[in-house]
């Protein structure tokens, strides 16, 4: 048996073996992810309930509707409520993502620094994302109360809880205040990495700190700034609880598309429910596939893998005239 044979045969051996390890994993998503997703394709294409046939007949239960339900998203009288929960969906997702990446770089320079209460710095910025999203809107209500801290503080009496743009501020100062810590810890975990022979190196050649910012620390934490950046958007997305507890439901300021399939949902109108969320999951699909492509976010490690096996340069060799 050749080298070149032995060696395929262990790769195929490896192969098999990992297949038979992971195939727990891949039974447990099929269960948990892939019947969820056929399930609800599957049931955006029937409406339930009461309907009336051609010959004039009632029909009740399960009906066979094919797009109906995607064709009354986009143009039956539906179009306008999802159009705008469409709008709030990507103005809170755009507006919060890019105030937490700010605010995370920030809290990770501060609790990156070699201060003397280090530990109580960090336990003390990460407490509001340890605290679950429905508890943080309750807390979030009672400050955005007619006489509560946020009106104090301004010297005005803004009703934050009801319909208009003052809603839509509520829901994303709390979802920053929520989820800013976040980012912060990702990227401090990747501060953490950086050799500081690299800071020492710039300060002997006279560079300043705003400079080492721009020129060593956010290049180097890119990457998991990257990564955390994709995880909020594709969570912000999906953002229900948050505008749910804080403003309430039906509300046409914060009404989000999770919102209105769960809206759907709960008034047994599980096929329109259905195509709402199928919508939804293209529309988070999509996004994750155009960051990936357009930012180079390493997901799942792709670029280390690369750089691992790919051959090493030779180099050049000189050639010496006489």
């Amino acid at each position: 048996m050749t080298p070149t044979s032995r060696g395929s045969r262990a790769t195929s051996e490896a192969g098999r073996l990992a297949a038979l390890l992971l195939s727990p994993t891949f039974v447990v998503l099929g269960l948990v992810v892939g019947y969820p997703l056929v399930a609800a394709l599957r049931e955006s294409l029937y409406r339930t309930g009461q309907t009336i046939d051609a010959d004039g007949f009632v029909v009740q239960g399960e009906q066979f509707v094919g797009v109906d339900n995607y064709a009354a998203i986009f143009t039956g009288d539906a179009a306008g409520r999802f159009w705008n929960a469409f709008g709030n969906t990507t103005l809170f997702t755009v507006v919060t993502v890019t105030a937490e990446m700010i605010i995370g770089v920030a809290m990770a320079l501060v609790m990156h620094q070699a201060l003397r209460w280090r530990g109580i710095v960090r336990a003390g910025i990460l407490v509001p994302w340890a605290i679950p999203t429905a508890v943080s809107a309750i807390l979030w209500q009672w400050i955005f109360q007619a006489d509560g801290v946020a009106n104090a503080i301004i010297g005005s009496q803004v009703l934050w809880t009801t319909e208009g743009w003052q809603a839509k501020v509520a829901v994303m100062i709390a979802d920053t205040w929520k989820t800013a810590p976040f980012i912060g810890l990702l990227v401090l975990a990747g501060l953490q990495i950086i050799p500081r022979d690299i800071y020492e190196a710039a300060r002997v050649d006279g560079v300043g700190p705003v400079r080492q910012f721009w020129s060593i620390t956010l290049p180097l934490v890119r990457p998991v700034l990257v990564v955390a950046v994709l995880f909020r958007v594709l969570d912000s997305l999906r953002m229900f609880d948050l505008p749910f507890v804080l403003i309430g439901n039906r509300k046409e300021s914060v009404e989000t598309l999770t919102m209105l399939a769960w809206d759907e949902a709960s008034n047994l109108r599980f096929g329109p429910a259905a195509a709402y969320a199928t919508v939804l999951f293209i529309y988070v699909a999509v996004a994750a596939l155009v960051f990936v492509k357009l930012l180079g976010a390493d997901v799942i490690g792709e670029a280390r893998e690369r750089t691992r096996k790919a051959p090493p340069r030779l180099a050049k060799p000189e050639v010496v005239h006489a």
